[in-house]
C-alpha cells in the first residue's frame, strides 16, 4: 500500500512538473491534434519529415476518433472518457498508437507547444455549429496546458465535386459552396482571440485543384489521396508553423512525382500567403 502511494506521488509530481515548465524551453516543436481522420490525413503522413529534412525536431500527437465532430469531443472531454486512439510520433519518427486515452491523458502526455481543434468535415463550413461546442473545449483545454501553449484552427478541405458523403448535402453538393463556407468560418475563428494560428489546408487543397492535376486531391471524395493529396497538407503545417517557405524545402515523398511536390508546395505556400480565397497554381 505504501509503495503504490509514493508511485503514485511520483506519477503526479512529474505530471505538475511537465505543466511547469515551459514548451519553449527545449527544441522541440510538440503538436497534439483533437481530431479524426482529416488530422491523421494532415498531420501523421509527411510533416514530420519536411520538419527533419531542415534539422527540426518534432513529436506529433493525434487523437484519433474517425468522423469526430466537435460535440464529441466535449462530451469526451466532460466525461474523461478514455475513447481515444492516441497516435503518437516520436523524435526518431516511429509511430506508437495506444488506444483507450482520454483527452486529459493526451494533454499531459508532454508538454505541448501547439494544440490543434478542427470541427468534423461535414459541419467545417456550418459557423452556428462550430460554435455551439468550440469555445467549450478551448476552455477545457486551456485549464489544463501550460499557459505558452498555443492553439490553432485545422481549415479543412472542400469535398471532391463528385463525393458521396451524405454531409456534401449541406452545401448542395456543390465544392465550391463548401469551400467558401469553410474558409468564411475559418476567417471567422480568426478574429475570436482563440488560436494563434489557422492551419489552411482547405485553402491549400483547393488552389491545388486548379492546378494540372485537377480535382484529384482525395481518395474517396473526401479523405486526402495518399501521397501529393497528404503532402500538401503537410506542407501548409510546416509553412505555417515554422514560418518557411516550403518551397525551399528538399523534402520530397518517393511516390510524389517532381511536378506533384511543386504542385503541392506552391498550393500550400500561396494557402499561407492568402489563407480565405482560392489562388491559382499554374503548374
Amino acid at each position: 500500500m505504501r509503495k503504490s502511494i509514493l508511485l503514485l506521488f511520483t506519477v503526479f509530481t512529474q505530471l505538475v512538473a511537465i505543466a511547469q515548465v515551459s514548451p519553449k524551453q527545449d527544441h522541440v516543436i510538440k503538436i497534439l491534434a483533437i481530431g479524426n481522420s482529416f488530422s491523421e490525413d494532415g498531420i501523421e503522413n509527411y510533416l514530420y519529415d519536411l520538419a527533419l529534412s531542415t534539422g527540426k525536431e518534432m513529436i506529433i500527437g493525434n487523437l484519433y476518433i474517425g468522423g469526430a465532430p466537435l460535440s464529441l469531443h466535449v462530451k469526451n472531454a466532460n466525461e474523461n472518457a478514455e475513447n481515444y486512439q492516441y497516435r503518437k510520433i516520436g523524435l526518431d519518427g516511429t509511430k506508437v498508437t495506444t488506444k483507450n486515452v482520454s483527452i486529459s491523458q493526451a494533454l499531459d502526455n508532454e508538454n505541448w507547444d501547439y494544440i490543434s481543434f478542427q470541427q468534423a468535415s461535414s459541419l467545417s463550413g456550418k459557423y452556428d455549429v462550430v460554435m455551439e461546442n468550440l469555445p467549450v473545449l478551448v476552455s477545457y483545454v486551456r485549464e489544463k496546458v501550460h499557459p505558452e501553449t498555443q492553439f490553432v484552427y485545422h481549415q479543412t478541405w472542400a469535398y471532391q465535386h463528385d463525393s458521396n458523403h451524405k454531409g456534401f448535402a449541406n452545401y448542395d453538393r456543390s465544392q465550391l459552396t463548401m469551400y467558401n463556407a469553410i474558409a468564411d468560418v475559418s476567417k471567422k475563428l480568426s478574429k475570436l482571440g482563440y488560436f494563434k494560428y489557422i492551419i489552411p489546408a482547405g485553402t491549400a487543397i483547393q488552389n491545388a485543384r486548379t492546378s494540372s492535376v485537377g480535382d484529384t486531391f482525395t481518395r474517396d471524395g473526401y479523405h486526402l489521396q495518399l501521397d501529393y493529396g497528404r503532402f500538401t497538407a503537410a506542407c501548409t503545417w510546416y509553412e505555417k508553423i515554422f514560418d518557411e517557405d516550403v518551397r525551399k524545402n528538399s523534402f520530397k515523398p518517393e511516390k510524389v512525382t517532381e511536378l506533384q511536390a511543386k504542385i503541392a508546395k506552391e498550393a500550400a505556400h500561396k494557402a499561407v500567403r492568402k489563407p480565405y480565397k482560392v489562388s491559382k497554381v499554374k503548374l
